[in-house]
């Protein structure tokens, strides 16, 4: 049941734009105790089902920049082979760190960002 709702979570958070991962990694670690480097090879292979749907509805909704999209997936594929390259020789506690702090920064980010705009519109 635990395994249903992380996935169904991760999969709102997934459709929304925001990343899954945010949802299924930390809880993959820990409520289910699986390793750093299982959590996020497990994010990334469920990521490519529920991004396909995401596409799909937002190309609908004519939401999508092709020209930008086109752009930022051919420097994706080098970040991603880098950043793999980087994990898989980092062991699970200095990973996982890494990417606590991550969330954290974009955290703080989305916090004051918001902030901002609220002033610039006021």
């Amino acid at each position: 049941m635990l395994v249903a709702l992380i996935g169904f979570f991760a999969g709102i958070i997934g459709g929304m734009g925001i990343g899954g991962g945010t949802i299924l990694i930390p809880s993959l670690v820990f409520f289910l105790g699986t390793q750093q480097h299982t959590a996020q090879s497990v994010n990334l292979i469920s990521f490519i089902p529920t991004a396909f749907v995401a596409i799909l509805i937002h190309l609908r909704h004519k939401s999508i920049e092709k020209k930008l999209v086109l752009k930022l997936i051919m420097l994706g594929i080098i970040g991603a082979a880098i950043g793999s390259f980087i994990a898989v020789n980092l062991n699970a506690q200095l990973l996982k760190k890494v990417f606590a702090g991550f969330l954290f920064v974009m955290g703080l980010y989305e916090i004051f960002s918001k902030k901002n705009i609220k002033k610039k519109r006021g």
